[in-house]
């Protein structure tokens, strides 16, 4: 439990997904006063699938959501490769072993949308969440953060915490004018939506190979839902701008460059027509050298996105939040040693889910049908040795390494059972 007679932060919190409510869990927690603004009007319970990995799980554990997570599960027990006349090619399960590695698909596969609500129900109580609301500027004067919210007027906080996205508005107000986002750009573009789901649609996740560098794939989440995802090469700036435009011309875009594909792609670009949930983004990953500028700090996407490609997102975002809660409440009357450990311990981690092989990913998305052919052919030959389930259950490390969460009694929490 906190100590009463602890320094009370005021902390302000941009951005309401994963990573902020995580970290507001935490501090609240801890017994300081949390803020949240979120700009858009109602809690963003969307998105597509994700996973936990790694000590992304252990956080989870750590905050004692691991079995509402558990309970909420999609039920993917592997990934299928797929031909142009859905004829499975190979297919490679999760590893249920409870050992080792997980393979394409993990065991805790669940929706954004419910891990966003579970963290948030979680701290609602504790937490003063503002919703429709953002910050038009902010003053650092060293002693408080001065915070201009988009409604008029100004409040003082101890902390601005930028929980923002791979986009983070607080991160370019801390970098000189002008300065270039900090991308590493993949060369990988990506789009997805829900439609209904027919009698076909297993759990399975359907992988489709695509002449052009293409990808199209399919899962399916709950009995009336299926999700699509389309990805492409392309490294033109043109297909970098066409995620800043209204969604009609992003789909009259994905649905041009697909609509020769083959496979069930007509009924999936059919659906997109009248989707309610639709998203293009550009894959990249946001590297820079430093997290924080005096009272302010980044944490999540915001800080070191590592890419859909990593999966690791959410897992990074849950691990950053634990450690910026624990060194914030460790060292409260030096935030500057607070953030300098928060990078220092993080930074190892990020490392790990930043690295990506680009080979591997250009090896997935092959240019010609000899390529594709090829690939599936290797594929169904390793698949059917049971290579993938052996890797993964004699793996000693799962994604993120042998990294290991560090103990923060300052949380009130117990430690991991050994």
């Amino acid at each position: 439990m906190p100590n009463a007679t602890r320094t009370r932060l005021k902390v302000l919190i941009c951005g309401g997904g994963i990573a902020g409510a995580s970290l507001a869990l935490w501090l609240a927690r801890s017994g300081h006063k949390v803020v949240v603004v979120e700009r858009f009007p109602v809690l963003r319970a969307t998105g597509a699938q994700v996973d936990l990995r790694g000590p992304g799980i252990d956080a989870a554990h750590k905050m004692g959501r691991l079995q509402a997570i558990r309970d909420k599960r999609v039920d993917e027990p592997g990934v299928a490769f797929v031909s142009a006349s859905g004829k499975t090619v190979a297919t490679i399960m999760a590893n249920t072993s409870g050992k080792g590695a997980q393979t394409m698909t993990a065991e805790y596969e669940i929706m954004r949308g419910d891990i966003v609500r579970i963290i948030h129900d979680a701290t609602q109580s504790e937490v003063d969440y503002r919703f429709g609301l953002s910050i038009d500027h902010f003053e650092d004067t060293g002693d408080k953060v001065i915070a201009h919210f988009s409604d008029g007027p100004a409040e003082e906080f101890d902390i601005l915490v930028g929980a923002d996205g791979q986009g983070s508005r607080i991160r370019r107000a801390l970098q000189p004018a002008g300065t270039p986002e900090p991308y590493l750009r993949l060369g990988i573009h990506m789009a997805y939506w829900f439609i209904p789901r027919i009698a076909s649609d297993s759990n399975i996740r359907d992988t489709f190979m695509v002449p052009g560098r293409r990808m199209v794939m399919r899962r399916s989440h709950n009995s009336t839902e299926t999700q699509v995802y389309f990805f492409m090469r392309d490294e033109t700036e043109q297909v970098s701008a066409i995620h800043h435009e209204p969604i009609e011309r992003q789909k009259a875009f994905w649905a041009d460059r697909f609509r020769d594909a083959g496979w069930q792609t007509p009924r999936f670009i059919e659906g997109m027509k009248t989707a309610d949930f639709f998203y293009s983004q550009e894959v990249v990953q946001v590297k820079i050298d430093t997290w924080s500028k005096g009272r302010v700090v980044l944490v999540g996407d915001a800080a070191h996105c590592a890419s859909p490609y990593s999966g690791m997102g959410v897992s990074g975002s849950l691990v950053g939040a634990y450690v910026l809660g624990g060194e914030i409440s460790r060292n409260i009357n030096d935030l500057k040693t607070a953030f300098a450990n928060y990078h220092r311990i993080l930074k190892p981690f990020v490392d790990k889910i930043q690295n990506v092989n680009m080979y591997l990913l250009k090896l997935g998305m092959p240019k010609t049908q000899l390529g594709i052919s090829a690939f599936q052919a290797v594929t169904a030959l390793v698949c059917a040795l049971h290579i993938p389930d052996l890797v993964a259950r004699f793996s000693g490390e799962d994604r993120g390494g042998s990294w290991k969460l560090p103990t923060y009694p300052e949380l009130g929490m117990a430690s991991l059972p050994e």
